[in-house]
């Protein structure tokens, strides 16, 4: 089902190119950094999957358990739906949990992709996938991360780091109401939206993408979220209590490549945060790190970040590795989109209703 990526031969690659692109940086600096950080990366199981025994494991919880725990797994797929969907509402559709998110997918090809590359709905379900996810904590106990609460808990829109959220969040609200009578979820179409957005941008990762969350109407608990304020020291630990290192933060702060900032300065709405946002590429990093064109909007949080000791060597391998950070990007946005999830042994992969690009 899953096919792994050559993921000694995409470092070198990455390596090679990184320190070429950057002539203060030898690939023997860069291996160094690396290693060095070798330990320092996502390993952690979740939810369920912490405490059940490996042969109650089902095959999905296997594949996932091995994805989450392994430095070089991969969390990729190029699966595709096979033969012909069946239709919505029918008996053939209802046997597969995936059908509903194939024809879910079909709407969201059309909306998410343009002649520009990805469009503001795409970015916006990407937004929503992050914010939804990320307020969970191993500090607060149970309660929070990807279980659907942004949009079914009122509370969570108003608070000010979910602003500029409303309108992805009514039109959330229409898709559920339109698809949730065949069996889709709130959290899941969540999460399959984001992964949408993320393939359908030209270049994005196909993220392996699951369903079978449990909803939830209580609010995430508050102040979890990132701040574009934040110093790095408060990034990287609330990150940490993610279960996210920071390489892996830096590996999803990439999405900026595709965002578009709204709200944080209403002067200069809807900048990007690097030249192409309708392309998902490491410009944003490359431009981070040396400086942004007067057209971009460079985040406080991103500009310490790519200075950090922590999370500074992520940052320079990934601005020339487009290979390298697409598979670290996916296998960290696998791990988000998990926060809080406590049956994940029972999860559906579905990544084969994801639309693929020219749907």
């Amino acid at each position: 089902m899953y096919k792994p990526l050559h993921a000694t031969a995409i470092l070198l690659s990455a390596l090679a190119a990184t320190s070429s692109a950057y002539p203060g940086w030898s690939s023997v600096d860069m291996m160094t950094q690396l290693h060095a950080r070798a330990s320092d990366t996502s390993t952690e199981a979740l939810g369920d999957l912490s405490d059940l025994s490996d042969s109650s494991l089902t095959p999905v919880g296997k594949a996932i358990k091995a994805m989450l725990t392994s430095a070089s797994a991969t969390a990729t797929s190029d699966e595709k739906y096979g033969g012909d969907v069946p239709e919505l509402g029918s008996k053939e559709c209802a046997a597969d949990k995936c059908c509903v998110y194939q024809h879910f997918g079909a709407e969201l090809a059309g909306l998410f992709v343009n002649g520009d590359g990805c469009t503001d709905p795409a970015r916006a379900s990407i937004r929503l996938g992050f914010h939804d996810a990320a307020g969970w904590s191993k500090a607060t106990g149970p309660g929070g991360g990807a279980d659907g609460s942004l949009v079914l808990a009122p509370e969570e829109i108003g608070r000010p780091l979910n602003d500029g959220l409303e309108e992805i969040v009514g039109q959330m609200k229409k898709w559920f109401a339109k698809y949730s009578e065949f069996g889709a979820g709130m959290a899941d179409m969540i999460q399959f939206a984001a992964n949408a957005g993320t393939v359908l941008c030209p270049g994005g990762p196909r993220v392996v993408t699951l369903v079978g969350r449990r909803d939830s109407s209580e609010a995430a608990p508050d102040g979890l979220l990132p701040d574009v304020n934040d110093p790095a020291d408060k990034l990287v630990g609330l990150f940490v209590n993610k279960t996210i290192s920071p390489p892996g933060l830096a590996a999803l702060i990439g999405a900026h490549t595709a965002s578009r900032q709204r709200t944080v300065d209403a002067s200069r709405a809807n900048a990007p945060q690097d030249s192409t946002p309708g392309v998902w590429d490491t410009l944003y990093y490359q431009q981070t790190l040396n400086g942004a064109p007067e057209e971009v909007f460079t985040f406080k949080s991103d500009t310490v970040l790519s200075k950090d000791s922590r999370t500074g060597p992520a940052f320079q391998a990934f601005a020339d590795g487009q290979p390298l950070w697409a598979a670290a990007y996916a296998r960290e946005y696998l791990r988000l989109s998990l926060l809080g999830v406590e049956n994940i042994n029972d999860l559906t992969d579905c990544t084969k209703a994801l639309p693929f690009k020219g749907n």
